[in-house]
Parts: C-alpha cells; sequence; structure tokens
C-alpha cells in the first residue's frame, strides 16, 4: 500500500494518490493532472478510479482530465447530479483497489453530497480516511455553501454536518490518519490548523467540532464567526458540476505570445492586464491599467476573489513564468486568457510605451507627513477583523475584496493623498493597482505595512474596535 498527499500551498489544498498492486486512485485532484500522471507512470500503476469528496468550491478539480487521460471512473457521494459520466456511489459502497479497499460514507454538511472515503488495508483495519471539506485539522467545512440556497438553509447543513460526524467520524479508531482536503489559509473553513493530516484520535481531543455538545451548540459554534465567502466558490462549485474545456485549450490559447502592437489591440477591446511580477517589482513600473497579483503570494486565490471571469485577461509575466500563470489562473476557473506580453515589461519599457509607476513610502515617512498634511488618508484594506484587533487611529479601512466596487471609494478622490497599506505589503500593491484603475492616481504604498507603522507606537496612535472584535 502506498499513500501521498500532494499538497499545493498557494490553495492550501491536498490531493491524494494511493496505490495497491499497481491499482491507484486519485482524490480530489487539481486541475493540472501532469504530477499524478507522472506518479503513476514512475510506479508503473494504473489510476482507475478518481474519488471526489465534494464539488470544490474553491479550485477547478481535474476529474475529467484525469479521466480522459487514464480511462479512470470519476466517483462521487450519494445525491450527486453532474453533466458529464460520474458513478454515483451509495453509502458504505467499497471499490476494491488491489489489495486494499475504499468504503464511502456520505457525509452531508459542508455540501449535501459530501462524502469521506475510508481506506481500509489488506487485513480489512481502517487504515485512513480522507474527509475532503468534512473533517479538517481543528476545523469542520463551513456549511453555508449549498448550491439549493432556496430549498436550504446554513443551519440546516450545519445540523447535518453534526449527524454526519457523530455517525461516521466519532465511531473510527484513535489511530485513523485524518487526510483532509485542506490546510491553514484555506477559506473552506474558520480557522483550519497549521497541520495538513492528523489522527482521529488527535481530532477527538482539540477539535471543538468533535468535543461533547448537544446539536444546537454545533450549530452555534460552526456557523458563528464566518466570513463571507471568495466570491469565485459558485462560480467553481458550477464549473465542476457542470463540466470545462480542457487545460490543454486553455494553455494553447493563454500562451500565445502577444506583440506590443497585437497587446495593444488586446487592450482596446477590453482585454484586462493581469501583472503577476514580484509585488514589490511592480510599484517601480508597469503597463498602465494592469491589475497586480504577484505570483509571489496566494494569487490564485486573489485572481477569483477581484477578477471578472466574463473579460479576456493578458498577461505581463516574468520571463519564463507565462505556463505557470495561466495554470493557477485555470485551476479557479480562468479561460479566457488571450495570451502574454512577448517581451514583458521590460520590452514594452524598451518600445517607449506609456508606463505608470507606484510610490513607496517607509512607515517613518509616513508618521512625518501625518503631522503635517491635511489631505492625508490612511488606507487600510485589511481585512474587518484585523482592522478591528489594532488599527491607527482614523485609518479608513475597505477590505482589499470590496475594492472592486467602484462605490467603495465615494469619499476618496485625487486631492486626498492616500497611503494605502495591509498587513505586511502584498495586499496594499494589489489594492493600490485596483485604485489608480478607478482614476485615482495620487496614492502611495506603505512598505511593510501594519506590521512596520505599529513598530512606531511613539508616533501613531494605535486603537482597537472591541465592539467588532466581540
Amino acid at each position: 500500500m502506498f499513500i501521498k498527499q500532494l499538497y499545493t500551498g498557494c490553495l492550501s489544498e491536498a490531493a491524494y494518490y494511493i496505490e495497491s498492486e499497481g491499482i491507484a486512485a486519485v482524490v480530489d485532484p487539481l486541475r493540472d493532472i501532469e504530477e499524478y500522471l507522472i506518479l503513476a507512470k514512475e510506479r508503473n500503476a494504473t489510476i482507475q478510479y478518481i474519488f471526489e469528496t465534494h464539488f470544490h468550491a474553491d479550485f477547478v478539480s481535474g476529474h475529467l482530465d484525469l479521466a480522459k487521460a487514464t480511462g479512470a471512473t470519476i466517483v462521487y457521494g450519494p445525491g450527486t447530479e453532474t453533466r458529464f459520466p460520474v458513478h454515483v456511489a451509495k453509502d458504505g459502497e467499497t471499490f476494491l483497489i488491489g489489495k486494499i479497499s475504499i468504503q464511502v460514507l456520505h457525509t452531508p454538511g459542508h455540501t449535501l453530497e459530501s462524502s469521506c472515503y475510508l481506506l481500509k488495508d489488506e487485513t480489512g483495519n481502517a487504515k485512513a480516511i480522507f474527509t475532503g471539506d468534512t473533517l479538517f485539522v481543528g476545523d469542520v467545512g463551513r456549511p453555508d455553501l449549498a448550491q439549493k440556497a432556496n430549498e436550504i438553509t446554513m443551519e440546516d447543513l450545519a445540523g447535518m454536518l453534526y449527524d454526519s460526524l457523530q455517525k461516521h467520524i466519532m465511531p473510527l479508531a484513535d489511530e485513523v490518519i485524518l487526510y483532509p482536503a485542506h490546510g491553514a489559509g484555506s477559506s473552506c473553513g474558520k480557522n483550519l490548523g497549521p497541520e495538513t493530516f492528523s489522527t482521529i484520535g488527535e481530532q477527538k481531543t482539540t477539535n471543538y467540532a468533535l468535543q461533547p455538545q448537544t446539536k444546537e451548540e454545533f450549530i452555534k459554534a460552526v456557523t458563528e464567526g464566518l466570513s463571507a465567502p471568495p466570491q469565485y466558490f459558485p462560480i467553481n462549485a458550477k464549473i465542476n458540476k457542470e463540466g470545462y474545456e480542457s487545460l490543454d485549450a486553455v494553455l494553447s490559447k493563454g500562451l500565445q505570445p502577444l506583440s506590443i502592437a497585437a497587446f495593444r489591440e488586446k487592450i482596446s477591446n477590453n482585454a484586462l492586464i493581469l501583472d503577476t511580477r514580484n509585488s514589490a517589482i511592480f510599484t517601480s513600473g508597469f503597463v498602465p491599467g494592469s491589475v497586480s497579483i504577484g505570483l509571489d503570494g496566494r494569487f490564485a486565490e486573489w485572481a477569483g476573489s477581484l477578477l471578472p471571469f466574463d473579460q479576456p485577461i493578458i498577461l505581463v509575466t516574468e520571463p519564463g513564468k507565462e505556463k505557470e500563470t495561466v495554470v493557477r489562473l485555470a485551476r479557479v476557473g480562468f479561460d479566457k486568457i488571450e495570451g502574454y506580453l512577448n517581451g514583458g515589461y521590460a520590452g514594452w519599457l524598451a518600445a517607449g510605451e506609456p508606463v505608470d509607476m507606484i510610490i513607496d513610502v517607509e512607515a517613518d515617512e509616513v508618521a512625518m507627513d501625518i503631522a503635517f498634511d491635511p489631505n492625508m488618508v490612511i488606507l487600510d484594506v485589511r481585512k474587518t477583523v484585523e482592522y478591528a484587533d489594532g488599527h491607527i487611529k482614523e485609518a479608513v479601512n475597505i477590505p482589499l475584496n470590496d475594492l472592486t466596487d467602484p462605490g467603495s471609494m465615494a469619499n476618496l478622490d485625487d486631492h486626498h493623498n492616500i497611503y494605502v497599506h495591509c498587513a505586511g505589503g502584498y495586499r496594499s500593491i494589489i489594492a493600490s493597482s485596483l485604485i489608480k484603475r478607478q482614476g485615482i492616481h495620487n496614492i502611495r504604498n506603505i512598505l511593510g505595512g501594519f506590521g512596520k507603522l505599529k513598530e512606531l507606537d511613539d508616533k501613531f496612535e494605535i486603537e482597537k474596535d472591541t465592539a467588532t472584535l466581540n
């Protein structure tokens, strides 16, 4: 028996490769399937099954491309409806993989079709469980992503999740290994732990959702404090349910090198310019109108949260990063990528084309300016809860997620001197690029973000919003 966790950090996503006697299965594959195919080839194995724990909302699955490449059967849990062929398993149904087996445990709650897959070894003993978004290390899946919003409530799903955990998870032996679909940083839960796997016994001890409590207490615990899910979640869930264009086709379109003339023509035809260079490099010069989302951060998640899915996208990347950019965009459902600037920003600059920039300022410069500039506005683009936990007095809080709405900037214009910051610097540069696209150009990016500002607490008054925190 061979099990390998294949973890993708920028999405906090875990897929799994399982194998016995030359027969393999993959659980929750990403859209780029090459890693699974290479692993199977290296091990001289045949991928026979693709087990999906649910309709993922935070990434596009590789189920269709992997099934096409291998002939494997796509397996979903009870009640699943798709527009492509799948095997809809029954609760308790067992699949043989060489000398081991996988048993389907229907665990509705995160979604209606959510299911876990219990792996039993050659002797029939439970060895590991692949829980998808039903159970994480330290948390459970959020119950507010129902696709049938008019028919079922968040509280209904939370109640189902309680029943699922009591029926299928709590009876498992403590030594059974827990393999979830996500780790820390994922928006699929409230507060996932840093580890990417655990044991059932450890979770019975430490996970708040598995402690002795009534169903009503559980429902309250898992539904309180949920932030709004990223806007791309329902889009990705729909893609996973209805199907998508092959990744090869997306790459073929997205990896077209564009001359400056062709790039400018795309812009005139309403293409969005996405600059994926390191966020710190972007500020020194970029193609006017570009949105900065650097590959050096949680790129795919922010792209899915901020960019339109129905608008053509053209790319400015670091040389050699074109394919990585297209793949990472495709992972969250972007298919309308129409090429990249041949020669990158350096070529654009050398050709004498117009450029834009964002002024970077150090925290101590902000401290000097704030005392003398009546038009100065400190714009904090962190999440509301981050802002509440500590911020510069009188700073304006507009979370980055809200900046795609032109109305969010209604009270700001170019007569203000706008100083933008987040926690460390990545989000503030994205924010600055979005603000410029709204026609406001008198902005500065605070290097090091709030982390640097709060070091100068003798020069800034830091306050908290206790009402929000409570």
